[in-house]
């Protein structure tokens, strides 16, 4: 007779393929699907999440989980077993207390606001897109009075993608940031001497970057036997299961570097998720801990790898193969610094390491007041030109490089941006302690050689999956919590070194 863990785990494998096969139709609405395609997902959209909400709390599932916890109960608590029930309870006690209307109309919902966002941002017309985001808003709303919280109303969606943090708990590392970061950017940004970046000024082909992308791609180890790279409107992330694991990207021919980040930034989230244990596929703990966890994996990538002097020492010299005689004369250090040339700008995407957490500082504080009501939908434009001018001293002159900037709306995902920053902070100190472990690592990269940091993180970080919390993973690697330091004091000495 099977054991009642062993019951349990069939019921949520059960529950997780549903979800896969969910997500397999979301990134095809995002990729492929036709435009007229999207009254008939919408509704497969909501169905299916009901399905999938309704095995998940079903009182099936309540008994099976009660039961596998009794027959584990006085076991070790980081054992697989032990942590598999524990992640399955955090999940099952957040969404039982969703009603299954709520979830089958954020679906169908979200489905529709997808395209009429693709069609705004296009047409620049934030007026378009205000009424279905009025709708997702009050939904969230809804959701967040659901699930129930302390504090701030906020709290509750942000532990949709990072468990346990508050909104307090933000405010309080993004004003030490701000302290610091405030100054740093003025500094720099308001240097007598900028990079040289006109050689940059022409048109690259499309179809070279993206083969110059692959090779980054492969290089990083992304395993293309279980991914695959397309094009989206929004660069992103699909995982379906360790064995699929697809990222997106859009290409600029006027823009080289563009796509090569959010290249390498969507390649670090898919060796997360290619990196989860896979004898563990479809339980609890074949999961990523978390958004901020995840973030720390791509910015880490992105940024702190991929504008990287010791990066650019290998690929540079690949880069101007892939466009013989448009990078001919270029230095070394030329290349370097105008990858790493800070100036404000509109496009968070697109933005540089130093100014990017400014874009997030102001997300958070339209997200916080727009779930708190003390912000209407119609008065966004404003109040996001106005926090541009204020953080950034820029003005979107439009919607499309303003608030229609970013797909999280669309999707309905409120409390997804804060999550950037702590990525970001979590970021350095895990570097830290890679080169704590394994000194060697800038000089591999310099030979075009990333296995011993991906290894690095595929044994500290992915193999675990959900086992820890964001706050055990992190006091488990450096021996506490997540800290303002080690990020400023890694973008200050770069910057100032840059920048003298």
């Amino acid at each position: 007779m099977p054991s009642a863990l062993d019951t349990f785990k069939e019921r949520w494998a059960r529950i997780s393929i549903l979800e896969q096969t969910m997500a397999i139709l979301g990134w095809d609405m995002e990729t492929y699907m036709p435009e007229g395609g999207v009254a008939a997902r919408s509704e497969q959209m909501a169905l299916l999440s009901e399905l999938a909400h309704q095995w998940l709390i079903s009182d099936e599932t309540a008994r099976l989980l009660e039961d596998a916890e009794r027959e584990s109960k006085g076991g070790d608590y980081f054992a697989v077993d032990v942590s598999m029930l524990r992640a399955a309870r955090r999940t099952y006690d957040q969404r039982v207390k969703i009603p299954e209307q709520l979830v089958s109309r954020m679906a169908r919902t979200t489905a529709k606001a997808n395209s009429i966002w693709v069609d705004a941002r296009a047409r620049s017309d934030f007026g378009a897109f205000a009424p279905i985001l009025a709708e997702l808003i009050e939904m969230n709303r809804e959701q967040a009075d659901c699930l129930g919280f302390t504090e701030h109303r906020y709290d509750a969606l942000l532990n949709l993608f990072e468990p346990d943090l508050k909104t307090s708990t933000v405010e309080q590392l993004f004003s030490e940031m701000k302290g610091e970061l405030v100054p740093l950017v003025k500094e720099i940004t308001g240097h007598e001497k900028s990079p040289d970046t006109g050689f940059l000024n022409q048109k690259f082909s499309t179809a070279a970057q993206e083969a110059f992308g692959l090779v980054v791609l492969k290089d990083m180890g992304y395993d293309f036997r279980r991914g695959r790279q397309d094009r989206s409107a929004h660069p992103f992330t699909t995982s379906f299961s360790p064995y699929d694991v697809r990222i997106t990207t859009r290409y600029d021919e006027k823009d080289l570097l563009s796509a090569l980040f959010s290249t390498v930034h969507e390649g670090g989230h898919a060796l997360y998720d290619q990196g989860l244990p896979l004898d563990l596929v479809n339980t609890p703990l074949c999961q990523p801990i978390s958004l901020g966890v995840h973030e720390s994996q791509s910015r880490l990538w992105e940024n702190i790898i991929g504008r990287s002097r010791s990066f650019w020492i290998h690929y540079l010299p690949i880069l101007k193969q892939h466009f013989p005689g448009q990078l001919d004369g270029i230095s070394l250090d030329q290349f370097y610094r105008a990858v790493n040339r800070s100036r404000p700008g509109l496009i968070r995407v697109e933005s540089d390491e130093l100014t990017y957490n400014l874009h997030i500082f102001i997300r958070f504080e339209i997200e916080k007041d727009l779930i708190g009501g003390s912000l209407s939908t119609g008065e966004i434009p404003s109040v996001w030109n106005e926090k541009y001018r204020n953080y950034l001293g820029i003005t979107p002159p439009d919607d499309a490089r303003g608030c229609l900037q970013d797909i999280h709306w669309a999707h309905g995902s409120f409390g997804y941006f804060p999550t950037y920053t702590i990525g970001n902070l979590l970021s350095a100190q895990l570097y830290n302690k890679a080169l704590e472990d394994h000194p060697s690592i800038p000089s591999e990269i310099e030979q075009g050689n990333m296995r011993t940091l991906l290894g690095w993180l595929r044994d500290r970080v992915h193999r675990h999956g959900s086992r820890y919390t964001f706050a055990e993973l992190v006091m488990e690697i450096t021996g506490g919590e997540v800290q303002v330091g080690p990020f400023m004091k890694y973008l200050s000495d770069k910057f100032r070194e840059l920048y003298p």
